[in-house]
């Protein structure tokens, strides 16, 4: 199914109020794009194959698919969200460490993407321009969140 017919079937299964189908069309859709990934990825070492690939599995196929159901096309558009509420507060292994991580293996992923000529350049240009610049923005709320602080405002969240 092309990008276009998946993002017509989407819109079609939330329009009906079916977000469980909506979530397998999507991480069906994700598969094959994951199993390049993994082709590409096949020189490191076994623990590096497998961090890189929980990591984007993690984020393609958990958050994006649950959260807000869409495509590897379009869930890097949610890295805000993703890094800067969610990664901070759902997951108990996240730390600035870890942020850091998943952000390059969202990078190595979307790299071989483009290698692929399934994402367009300049918007991997835009995600690691936006990683980059966000990266101490992310860190800072990881560490605002765990280490409370009375004066800190947290209206945001």
């Amino acid at each position: 199914m092309t990008y276009e017919e998946t993002k017509q079937k989407l819109a079609e299964f939330m329009e009906y109020g079916d977000p469980d189908a909506a979530c397998k069309l999507v991480a069906e859709y994700n598969l094959p794009a994951i199993a390049l990934f993994e082709e590409s990825i096949q020189n490191f070492t076994e623990k590096t194959i497998q961090k890189h690939l929980s990591n984007v599995i993690f984020f393609l196929n958990e958050y994006s698919t649950y959260y807000d159901a869409c495509t590897f096309e379009d869930a890097w558009k949610c890295l805000d969200d993703f890094f800067g509420y969610f990664f901070i507060r759902k997951c108990m292994w996240s730390t600035p460490a870890t942020i850091k991580s998943t952000a390059a293996s969202i990078k190595k992923f979307y790299k071989c993407m483009v290698d692929n000529q399934l994402f367009d350049a300049g918007a991997y240009d835009m995600l690691t321009t936006h990683i980059k610049e966000n990266m101490p923005i992310w860190q800072d709320e990881y560490e605002a969140y765990n280490n409370f602080d009375e004066d800190y405002d947290f209206g945001d969240f």
